[in-house]
């Protein structure tokens, strides 16, 4: 407790040295905080660890049975912790880019690291004064409360720090931005540093996104990957924003366009970090994923929101207008072709901040309603399938001028591609034209990906020697055509069906036979459970599937735990429910999907972020 009170006096040392221009102070002051902030949560981390329950946030969260990861991942599966982990990623962010930043401006990187010291300072005010991980309890309870089971799983302990390094990441491309407007300058030096910030930024955010999918689909028994959940829509938005950033900072690196364009991206993007903050924490939002339902640290977490909003959006009124591009662009060139990437995805995430805050607003006036997929499939998708239709035509545009000469050639290219599609299926898969249109759309991104990728290696010979940047934006193109195809597989094709089955007795699911050999009850370190016994068998394939309901004691709470086997062109995929009567006989009721590709999905997600590691990757020249 002592030593984050001492780290938040070295954020706030952070900031007005920072901001006074004095690099060096500034960054012993960030990489003190860091270290102080480091050994705050540790002893926080160990506390869970043994199970110290005279720690009041150790009490509510832990339980002595849990196993080991969990009682480590409970330190950040609440409120108070996740905020502690949410400073010590600011302090980290801050101290790595006093190690690191080198851009030979020093009054510069001083101002950014005072701008990232003002709002680690903000962080840690909340921290020790609205939401203290750090209450004791005398005496100490004998067991503790358990941490919510939906957070007991491999993917959620790693899913939160995933996140935190996205959403926080962006604070510092903030803090760059900052600094950039006070002395006037985005250029391409501020754009280079830039670049990395928002790669480090834009990476995490994407592992941590896939990493919730992926709990979502295998341990809440619902058989899809996305539910269009206000929370899983507050890390979305920041990610599209993310996404135009990088864009747009490759103009300015290149170019010297786009300055005051990409400030302003590099503010929303923080804006949207904040919000996300916001929305999963402050109980406006109900959802499996939220934390918190206090409504005084939700008004503070919003009265924090606002002020931040209002003091970067009113840098920006001020100094944005004084920032000017190098020359000037062509809508008919490859600048002209980004900015309208960014527009598209900029609108793309209005139009997801819509569907989310829009319940909440009727709410307010006495209304109840509700947003749904629908929404978003007539608004999000159109929006993003007209930017994926033209981003292999537009990333072999020239700098400056593009030789438009070319645009038939794409044209009846694309034409030929969807018509292909559209009569397969239509007379083969028996598929919609709309399915066969996204799955065109898949491929036209993953040849356009690797039709740049041998435009730019002029010779096959040469493609291995291509810079990684290059291979980076191959590999994020490709993966985004991965998704789309396994996306569009997965939800036009997915089966899905009830059976309710006796002991011994068998059903049919997806061309599977089922037999359901026994259901017995068995314990786990904190749990107790149904598992049933399940032997699914289609021509010379035969599996086990072995689905459970637990239930946990301490938190008196059940859980799904679905069994899943893949066969290679999907998933076959269980879910146990309850045991009910039908036609007299006791029968046990399962939910059984099949998804086909849905693997290619989460390979399309990986391939993004593969991508984004490998433009990080410096080459000597």
């Amino acid at each position: 407790h002592f030593a984050a009170f001492l780290a938040l006096g070295a954020a706030l040392a952070q900031a007005i040295f920072g901001l006074k221009g004095d690099r060096r102070w500034a960054g012993m002051a960030a990489i003190a905080g860091f270290g102080l902030m480091t050994f705050s949560f540790l002893t926080l981390v160990h506390a869970f660890a043994v199970s110290d329950f005279s720690v009041l946030l150790v009490a509510q969260n832990s339980h002595t049975l849990k196993p080991m990861l969990y009682k480590i991942a409970g330190t950040w599966g609440n409120h108070e912790g996740s905020m502690a982990l949410w400073a010590l990623v600011t302090f980290g962010f801050g101290a790595a880019a006093a190690a690191l930043m080198n851009t030979g401006r020093g009054t510069f990187e001083a101002r950014a690291l005072g701008v990232q010291g003002l709002l680690a300072a903000g962080a840690m005010g909340y921290l020790l004064f609205a939401s203290s991980p750090y209450l004791r309890l005398d005496p100490a309870p004998f067991q503790g409360a358990g941490l919510n089971p939906l957070l007991q799983d491999p993917a959620l302990s790693f899913h939160p720090p995933m996140l935190y390094l996205g959403y926080v990441g962006y604070s510092f491309v903030f803090a760059l931005a900052a600094a950039g407007m006070l002395e006037g300058r985005i250029d391409r030096v501020w754009a280079k540093e830039a670049r990395r910030w928002s790669l480090a930024a834009f990476v995490p955010l994407t592992v941590g996104i896939a990493l919730g999918s992926y709990w979502a689909y295998y341990e809440l028994g619902w058989g899809g990957w996305w539910f269009w959940d206000p929370v899983e829509n507050a890390s979305l938005m920041p990610w599209l924003i993310g996404a135009g950033l990088l864009h747009s900072v490759v103009v300015t690196e290149k170019r010297g366009n786009f300055a005051a364009w990409t400030a302003l991206l590099a503010v929303i993007a923080f804006l949207f970090s904040i919000m996300g903050a916001f929305l999963v924490r402050s109980g406006v939002l109900t959802s499996v994923h939220a934390f918190a339902v206090d409504p005084k640290r939700g008004t503070i977490l919003l009265i924090g929101l606002i002020f931040y909003g209002a003091l970067s959006l009113g840098l920006f009124a001020w100094r944005g207008p004084k920032l000017k591009g190098e020359k000037p662009w062509l809508l008919g060139s490859r600048e002209g072709a980004l900015m309208a990437n960014n527009l598209v995805l900029f609108v793309a995430a209005l139009t997801v901040l819509l569907g989310t805050l829009f319940p909440l607003l009727a709410e307010a006036t006495g209304r109840t309603m509700s947003v749904g997929e629908p929404y978003f499939r007539l608004t999000f998708v159109p929006i993003l399938a007209l930017l994926l239709i033209l981003l292999p035509v537009a990333q072999n545009w020239a700098w400056g001028k593009a030789d438009l000469s070319q645009w038939t050639r794409w044209a009846v290219a694309g034409a030929v591609l969807v018509a292909v599609f559209a009569a397969l299926g239509v007379g083969v898969w028996h598929i919609s034209l709309g399915a066969a249109f996204g799955l065109a759309l898949g491929v036209w991104l993953i040849g356009g990906a690797l039709w740049e990728l041998r435009r730019r290696a002029v010779t096959l010979k040469r493609v291995f020697r291509v810079s990684p940047r290059v291979w980076g934006m191959t590999l994020a193109h490709m993966g985004v055509g991965l998704f789309i195809i396994g996306a569009v597989v997965e939800t036009t094709g997915r089966y899905e069906t009830t059976v309710a089955l006796a002991e011994g007795g068998t059903g049919t699911a997806a061309g599977w036979t089922l037999t359901l050999d026994d259901v017995s009850s068995i314990e786990g370190p904190n749990w107790y459970a149904d598992k049933a016994v399940l032997t699914a068998a289609k021509g010379g394939v035969k599996t086990v599937l072995e689905p459970m309901k637990r239930y946990y004691p301490a938190a008196r709470m059940p859980t799904t735990e679905t069994a899943i086997y893949k066969t290679g062109t999907g998933d076959l995929y269980a879910a146990l429910g309850e045991q009910r009567v039908v036609d007299g006989q006791a029968r046990w009721v399962f939910r059984v999907y099949f998804n086909p590709l849905i693997d290619l999905v989460y390979l399309g997600v990986l391939m993004i972020g593969l991508g984004g590691l490998l433009c990080l990757v410096k080459v000597k020249r």
